[in-house]
């Protein structure tokens, strides 16, 4: 049987890859900044904790977060059940994930050329 965590990790992980079209940023450091920024706001919205929004770019993220926290509430009821060092552990599973996908293990040769 498969663990559970991963089980859960894959589901957040797919949603992003099917549903986020921020994913696919072009440049190594914007998917960087974006998958930070998204996440650690989707982090914080789930959490119940306060959200900075200081800047454009906060704002910016904070919108894609909102969205992507109300679909997780949504599709995957058991998130809404968990303790918050679970879902801390979670969504760092799922930052790390992300970033993977796209940016260290993409083939995408644009995000690290100098001239793009």
């Amino acid at each position: 049987m498969e663990d559970p965590s991963k089980v859960q990790l894959n589901q957040l992980t797919d949603y992003i890859m099917k549903n986020c079209l921020w994913q696919f940023h072009s440049r190594k450091w914007d998917r960087e900044r974006q998958n930070e920024g998204i996440l650690t706001k989707t982090k914080q919205i789930l959490l119940g904790e306060e959200v900075d929004l200081s800047t454009p770019a906060d704002r910016c993220y904070y919108a894609d977060a909102l969205c992507l926290a109300d679909a997780y509430k949504t599709e995957y009821p058991w998130i809404n059940d968990m303790s918050k060092d679970e879902l801390i552990q979670l969504m760092q599973q799922l930052k790390d994930r992300i970033d993977y996908v796209t940016i260290t293990g993409s083939l995408n040769a644009e995000l690290t050329d100098p001239r793009y």
